[in-house]
């Protein structure tokens, strides 16, 4: 809990929103590190296409993160960012592909974008209700994250207009119908 806070926020109000802060900046920095192991361990025919397109959403994600870390400290809070801490607060299990075909890759990234956007739904409406500023921030970067996703959706997109990872329940399956289309 914070002994102080910006002006207009209870203490109280602020430490929740603290909290929901250090859960997106965990969601945020294990992006960025799957971002770039997909970026070092993509192969095959869209290589180029792929390491190439994940290399800006690791560098706006870096940003996202660095924005979170510093409105934790405006609040009053610690931007706690270490990886142990990621690792003990997480509640997702880590990336599972390793080198594999670049459209393997983008329908796992697909599912965590998934659950990515899915929580950070989840925590832009309990903000909205304490702090606006906080939900602005949010709100930013779940229209960046939804059109990265749209960037990968855009190769695991059939003619008929459905989605070739449609129903997977984990990356490793995400990864096998990516590559069945």
């Amino acid at each position: 809990m914070p002994r102080y806070t910006v002006p207009g926020i209870a203490v109280e109000d602020a430490g929740t929103v603290i909290d929901l802060l250090q859960e997106r900046l965990h969601a945020l920095n294990d992006l960025h590190l799957t971002l770039k192991h997909v970026h070092w361990n993509v192969v095959g025919p869209h290589f180029i296409a792929v390491h190439e397109m994940v290399d800006p959403q690791v560098d706006r994600v870096r940003l996202m993160a660095d924005d979170v870390a510093e409105r934790i400290a405006a609040l009053g809070g610690v931007a706690t960012g270490t990886p142990g801490a990621l690792v003990s607060a997480r509640g997702w299990d880590d990336y599972s592909v390793g080198r594999a075909d670049a459209i393997a890759h983008l329908g796992a990234l697909d599912l965590v974008y998934t659950g990515l956007i899915e929580s950070l739904r989840t925590a832009i409406k309990t903000v909205g209700e304490i702090d606006p500023a906080t939900e602005d921030l949010l709100i930013g970067q779940l229209r960046d994250l939804e059109q990265f996703q749209w960037f990968v959706r855009a190769h695991l997109e059939t003619a008929g207009g459905t989605l070739s990872t449609a129903d997977a329940s984990s990356e490793a399956e995400a990864a096998r119908k990516a590559t069945k289309k």
